[in-house]
């Protein structure tokens, strides 16, 4: 007989770290480069995932894995098509949150921000950094609209393909990238028995105030 799930029984205590005031940098985007590189340094798998969180015009909001791909003094660059989901909610509200879970090491970062598209040769250096397949692919792929089936895809890659064959594939103008200013980002390190460390930075004119939240 199959044992009943029981979801409320599943629990981590956290006790890996702690994060106090006086072991933090100044400067938010310094300390998120800190805790990035020693989650790469652990080998986490997925590292530069995050949940983009965007909100639509009547306010309803929707989540997503994207893949950080940049880290700027100012902000968190990603790439994407301008004219998904996504790319309209932000065109329409571009307040967004970004969200960070590396449980390896038993730490999240929130980050609410205003996302502005990066400078168009920006997105065209970094679109030809990427692999053939997914240059084809950003062409190929009206993201987020509804498509007969599979095969609509692939046809339209092997036109692409066969198009930009021996030739250097142009940037779509739809696709591009974002970079996330913060406003806000929140450094979680958990601890044990749910008395988590919290420390939220908040800019105040050009510099960040730093404040810890119970948990």
């Amino acid at each position: 007989m199959q044992k009943e799930l029981s979801i409320e029984s599943i629990r981590t205590d956290y006790r890996l770290a702690e994060l106090h005031e006086d072991q933090v940098a100044k400067d938010p985007i310094q300390q998120f480069k800190h805790w990035f590189t020693q989650a790469l340094q652990a080998q986490v798998t997925e590292v530069n995932a995050m949940t983009l969180a965007t909100v639509d015009h009547e306010g309803n909001p929707a989540a997503r894995i994207v893949l950080l791909k940049d880290i700027e003094d100012d902000g968190f660059v990603f790439y994407t098509n301008y004219l998904s989901h996504k790319g309209k909610e932000i065109a329409h509200h571009p307040v967004v949150s970004l969200v960070f879970f590396w449980p390896d090491l038993q730490r999240q970062v929130r980050v609410n921000g205003i996302a502005d598209k990066v400078k168009d040769q920006v997105s065209e250096k970094y679109f030809h950094s990427r692999p053939i397949g997914s240059q084809q692919g950003a062409w190929a792929s009206p993201q987020s609209a509804v498509i007969a089936n599979r095969t609509v895809l692939e046809e339209e890659l092997s036109t692409i393909a066969e198009r930009y064959k021996d030739q250097v594939i142009p940037k779509p103008p739809h696709w591009g990238g974002y970079i996330v200013r913060p406003t806000v980002l929140e450094f979680w390190q958990g601890r044990a028995n749910r008395l988590h460390d919290r420390l939220l930075y908040t800019k105040t004119g050009s510099t960040w105030k730093i404040e810890r939240l119970a948990p």
